[in-house]
């Protein structure tokens, strides 16, 4: 079901061990969840303070095994060679922040997190492949992140952590696990694939079938089981004037499945972090002039 987590043990987070974490997901969600925040001379540290206290408050609350954090690097060719337009809507990131990025990823392993990147792959797709290695040591797994497509991850081990949305922050934090999938989209995690494929999405710039939303794609499925039975069934949707639409548009649905689908086969070494690195922790959280940070993590961390 979806659990509204207001940061205390519940029975379905308390046996998460690992956490994998979309970097960048946090990293922007840090960025403009705190404004306005600066060194002395103007070098921004707005991002740097919203990513160490969105940690510690995990560190408290869920009390994890891991941590591991993954990044994107260098954009995606793979999708890019078959949709050139791929995330074209996104431009490039606020001023502020790419300075600040490479800060937080010395923060991350300060903190003793395991944090991964590969050149021309997405964190989403890192993450796949760390539940794949890691649900067949059958550990129970909390993805966090925002993002929808992980959302075909979720399965008996391995839930999804939702952020409180920046615009609406009272929301608070939100765990889906299976049920939780199939009430917020309509549909089971194994049909996440099918129903973005639908109607898009519109984040990565991946188009939709016109006109179509989310209630007539779940209602699709619902009747016809999966993509391919829709697809091959198109004459009798209804409405009917989709009816030529998903045949005409069949191959544009079979594109989007293979955009939206997460590559879970990239090998990497998979660490499980290492100590706290307080001598490194100490020179990032001085420099940045985060003085009351660094006695919160000396009475953290001892």
């Amino acid at each position: 079901m979806i659990l509204i987590l207001l940061f205390q043990a519940s029975e379905n987070i308390s046996m998460s061990k690992t956490l994998l974490c979309d970097g960048h997901n946090l990293a922007f969600r840090a960025f403009y969840g705190i404004r306005e925040l600066s060194r002395s001379d103007g070098f921004p540290t707005n991002m740097i303070h919203g990513w160490l206290r969105s940690f510690w408050r995990l560190e408290d609350d869920l009390q994890p095994r891991e941590i591991c954090v993954f990044f994107d690097k260098g954009g995606c060719p793979s999708r890019e060679a078959l949709l050139p337009e791929y995330k074209a809507n996104r431009g490039a990131p606020p001023e502020g922040f790419c300075e600040q990025l490479s800060w937080v990823k010395r923060l991350t392993e300060a903190l003793g997190y395991f944090w991964h990147e590969v050149e021309g792959m997405e964190a989403d797709d890192l993450i796949a492949s760390a539940v794949r290695r890691k649900s067949s040591r059958s550990q129970e797994i909390l993805i966090v992140s925002s993002d929808k497509d992980l959302a075909q991850l979720v399965d008996e081990n391995v839930c999804q952590l939702l952020p409180p949305p920046t615009a609406n922050p009272k929301l608070g934090w939100r765990v889906l696990d299976v049920r939780g999938v199939a009430e917020k989209f309509g549909v089971p995690p194994s049909g996440i694939l099918d129903y973005l494929a639908i109607i898009g999405d519109q984040s990565d710039n991946i188009p939709g079938l016109r006109g179509v939303g989310p209630k007539t794609a779940v209602k699709w499925l619902e009747e016809f089981g999966d993509l391919e039975k829709l697809i091959a069934n198109a004459g009798r949707l209804k409405p009917k004037r989709f009816c030529s639409l998903v045949y005409e548009q069949r191959e544009l649905l079979r594109l989007n499945r293979k955009l939206i689908r997460l590559q879970d086969e990239i090998e990497f070494e998979m660490g499980e972090g290492n100590p706290i690195n307080m001598d490194l922790l100490k020179e990032i959280l001085l420099e940045m002039e985060m003085t009351n940070s660094w006695e919160e993590a000396k009475r953290r961390y001892g």
